[in-house]
């Protein structure tokens, strides 16, 4: 199958990229806020139980990020003065309101994250993905009392029709497309992708590497600050599951990574929304 979404396009050939107020680095947080199903095997701690109905382990060592460990996780970014820009399945719309409710108080940025993450975003035929597409942002827009303009599936999954039939229905990004630095055009007119990691990501270093919490730091510090000797107009993402990153003993370790980062001059803290919107305003903010 060949690659239609995207051209190849090397960085070293692009105009840099202008931040406001000359910030060398945008710097967003990822926040999952995610339903999963109690009957289904999904994102495991421990695999051994995955595939029992009820896997009572998995299902409450994620369910702890929603009861306890996104608020956590929420104290720390506003001590340092990040908003979150909130990736958001449908399901936990609906089913937990007094996290909206945070959300909407702080002005979050909220993405569309597929309707749960027990399921991914696959194998669907085009009206029945529209009808899909339609459902998750119709409920998010209801919950939050705006429609979102970007999205990521669960587990960062799409059809080849997502993104034109996401750009039908008003976004214009996705996070999906792990594959830059900086934002750049899709082939879906008025699409971008815009920069996501599943390297910077609690999941891939606390639970698949057993990263500490010392090193976590380190490596948010080697994160930034190559990025900000790269230039050019670079963004930072962190991804966050507040069942992970929101465990008491990984808590201050989270707090001395956002303080480093919200120390930074050169550092422009914002949303994927304010990098998605700032790149598609056009050619004024590109310096070659």
């Amino acid at each position: 199958m060949e690659n239609t979404l995207f051209e190849y396009s090397p960085i070293v050939e692009r105009p840099a990229i202008r931040w406001p107020g000359g910030a060398r680095v945008a710097v967003y947080i990822g926040l999952n806020i995610e339903h999963f199903l109690l009957d289904r095997p999904s994102t495991s701690i421990w695999p051994g139980t995955a595939d029992l109905v009820p896997d009572a382990l998995n299902f409450g060592w994620r369910d702890y990020g929603v009861r306890v460990g996104i608020w956590r996780t929420v104290r720390s970014m506003d001590r340092h003065g990040f908003r979150a820009s909130a990736l958001l399945n449908s399901d936990a719309a609906r089913r937990y309101p007094r996290i909206v409710a945070a959300g909407v108080a702080r002005n979050w940025a909220w993405l569309a994250h597929g309707r749960t993450n027990s399921v991914p975003h696959a194998n669907l035929a085009e009206d029945e993905e529209r009808a899909e597409l339609t459902e998750i942002v119709d409920t998010i827009a209801a919950a939050t009392g705006g429609r979102p303009r970007g999205w990521m599936g669960p587990g960062l999954t799409e059809t080849a029709n997502t993104p034109r039939l996401l750009a039908e229905l008003g976004l214009d990004y996705v996070l999906d497309w792990t594959n830059d630095d900086q934002p750049y055009p899709l082939t879906v007119p008025g699409m971008i992708s815009v920069p996501y990691t599943v390297e910077l990501n609690d999941l891939s270093l606390f639970v698949s590497r057993s990263t500490t919490g010392p090193e976590f730091v380190r490596i948010v510090r080697d994160q930034y600050e190559q990025l900000s000797a790269d230039g050019g107009g670079r963004v930072m993402a962190l991804a966050l599951h507040p069942f992970v990153i929101g465990q008491a003993f990984r808590a201050r370790y989270l707090d001395e990574a956002l303080e480093f980062l919200a120390a930074q001059p050169d550092a422009w803290l914002t949303t994927s929304d304010e990098i998605a919107a700032h790149y598609l305003a056009g050619g004024n903010h590109l310096v070659g």
